[in-house]
């Protein structure tokens, strides 16, 4: 395996692993308020049928940025009205969100399936992409990717040191208590739900306008259930969520890097590599069930009621 390949396969693992580590983010900060969305795979696939089709419709990629991401907002605030406001179950409400934003995008995407645009190109950063081999892995992405490492910055620097994070934090763990010392829990479990929607927008928003400038029906292939298992597998940590993506996206091209090695599988079979690595993370997470809890928001998915 040359320096070339090598070289290669970490660039293709970065782009691989954004979604994932988009999705994952916006579900790490839902969770730490005590909100567990299952509902990341259908806000997925409704950022991108939208996104695409407001990127066909007005000639701009960041328009269609903009409108899938306020689509998964408001996807992500009808979940909110139903789990908060209407304390309905948040695993039945998060399923039906995903069931719903799957059919709804096959529909609405059904006469967009075929076309073709030109989706973000790369911007290589002066000085930096020039930088011999880390300057192709790191600094010669298209814009998308770079907003991923300010918003893991941003996430990990809120819960690390701002008040915001331990709000956050606290209405997660224990929001009797947080409302009783004046903190505003609907509105803090609000804003952490809008904040999910909006990152699983951006990476609906990132596979159809940079990763695979198309629209094709399902084209999430189940990212949104491997970001859930991942923050578990994080331990609710964004800097292990940042690391946990990478890997589970170079899971996703191994297939790929297999068969251009000239290893006899069934190509089926090794596309099968990122599930089977989500099983056993899941396994894995299941033999250490007294850390699991530990490390769990002790109020996730747990309706809150105030007391009148």
């Amino acid at each position: 395996m040359d320096a070339d390949l090598i070289i290669n396969i970490l660039y293709a693992t970065l782009r691989t692993g954004t979604p994932l580590l988009l999705i994952a983010l916006g579900e790490l900060v839902c969770e730490k308020s005590g909100v567990l969305n299952l509902g990341q795979e259908g806000m997925v696939l409704m950022g991108a049928v939208t996104g695409f089709m407001a990127a066909v419709v007005s000639g701009s990629l960041f328009t269609g940025v903009l409108v899938a991401v306020l689509c998964g907002i408001g996807m992500a605030l009808l979940f909110g009205f139903l789990a908060i406001t209407l304390v309905s179950n948040q695993v039945a409400t998060g399923l039906a969100l995903t069931i719903f934003g799957g059919g709804l995008s096959a529909f609405l995407g059904s006469s967009y399936v075929g076309i073709g645009i030109e989706g973000f190109t790369p911007w290589e950063l002066p000085l930096l992409s020039e930088v011999p081999v880390l300057g192709k892995i790191f600094f010669s992405h298209d814009p998308l990717v770079y907003v991923s490492w300010i918003l893991f910055i941003a996430v990990y620097w809120c819960f690390r040191s701002s008040r915001a994070g331990l709000i956050i934090r606290a209405v997660g763990e224990n929001p009797e208590a947080a409302n009783a010392l004046g903190m505003r829990v609907f509105l803090v479990r609000y804003a952490a739900v809008a904040f999910g929607g909006a990152m699983a927008g951006l990476a609906g928003a990132y596979l159809s306008l940079a990763y695979t400038p198309l629209w094709t029906e399902g084209m999430s292939a189940g990212r949104g259930w491997i970001a859930l298992a991942l923050v578990v597998f994080a331990s609710w940590r964004p800097e292990r969520v940042l690391l946990g993506a990478y890997l589970f996206g170079a899971a996703s091209i191994l297939h790929l890097v297999l068969q251009g090695l000239g290893f006899e599988a069934s190509p089926n079979l090794l596309a099968m590599l990122p599930y089977v690595a989500t099983i056993l993370v899941l396994m894995l997470i299941a033999n250490d069930a007294i850390k699991a809890r530990l490390n769990t928001p002790f109020a996730l998915g747990k309706p809150f009621r105030p007391q009148l």
